[in-house]
């Protein structure tokens, strides 16, 4: 058996998962709040014909073994939580996090989502809603009617201006211990896994949470010209891993064209 075969082929599927990871990335360049992707490889089983250390006999020790390697796997795709930049929208429910945390909503079937996209809107009941129009929880309130100015501050405290005078309120984050074990649920949501740790709820801008920006937007955290390096070297790297098999197969046909 040409263990080169492969080895090879574990390297082309491998590249493809990368592939298919930047190229995730890379459309989600302008997706608010997004955290880019990474991801891991690790190197499979050998094969020790001869272990290094092992007793060939009157007490001599081979110094060093035979290893033949069984190609690569990829132990997993991280998401990398670096701060992404921030831009400004002008829109008072357009909140942006600067620092650690989440903020809560909640989802159809009454779990809690953690999201970094700021985006808010006010449905038909005055609730604080997301573009999806689920319930942003994270200390809101709903709006009394009529508001005619809403004030949010860095460390999350509202001050609502209305014809029922003034309604205030503060606002709370959430942050995990490990966030990127954190599940991607789609709709810029993450969900709490076993992997993320149970989330800590405190005031923004109070004991390492981050602060909140009234009138801005994180960007995604995706750098299009790291992206695009990744994209030409997981390219050349499938390549290489395709030059590899195509190898294999011609020893192959020469031995299987050798005449005695």
């Amino acid at each position: 058996m040409n263990l080169s075969l492969y080895s090879a082929a574990t390297g082309m599927e491998a590249q493809e998962l990368n592939l298919n990871t930047i190229a995730n990335n890379l459309a989600n360049v302008n997706t608010p709040g997004f955290k880019r992707s990474k991801i891991e490889f690790q190197d499979m089983l050998y094969q020790k014909p001869r272990s290094a250390g092992s007793d060939t006999g009157n007490g001599n020790v081979v110094p060093t073994g035979v290893e033949v390697g069984n190609g690569t796997k990829v132990a997993a795709t991280s998401k990398v939580f670096t701060q992404g930049q921030v831009s400004q929208t002008g829109q008072q429910l357009d909140l942006a996090i600067q620092g650690d945390g989440f903020f809560e909503v909640q989802q159809p079937d009454g779990t809690i989502a953690y999201t970094r996209d700021g985006s808010f809107k006010l449905n038909a009941e005055s609730q604080v809603v997301t573009a999806d129009g689920m319930p942003v929880l994270s200390g809101f309130q709903t709006i009394q009617s009529g508001a005619t100015t809403i004030t949010i501050s860095q460390t999350g405290s509202v001050s609502v201006q209305g014809p029922n005078g003034v309604q205030t309120f503060q606002l709370s984050l959430a942050r995990f211990p490990n966030p990127s074990g954190l599940d991607s649920l789609g709709g810029n949501l993450d969900g709490e896994t076993p992997a993320s740790g149970a989330p800590q709820v405190g005031q923004a801008g109070q004991a390492g949470f981050g602060t909140t920006l009234q009138g801005y937007l994180e960007s995604s955290n995706v750098s299009i010209v790291e992206e695009m390096v990744n994209l030409i070297t997981a390219q050349r790297a499938y390549e290489i891993n395709s030059k590899s098999v195509q190898a294999s197969d011609e020893m192959l046909q020469n031995v299987a064209n050798l005449k005695k």
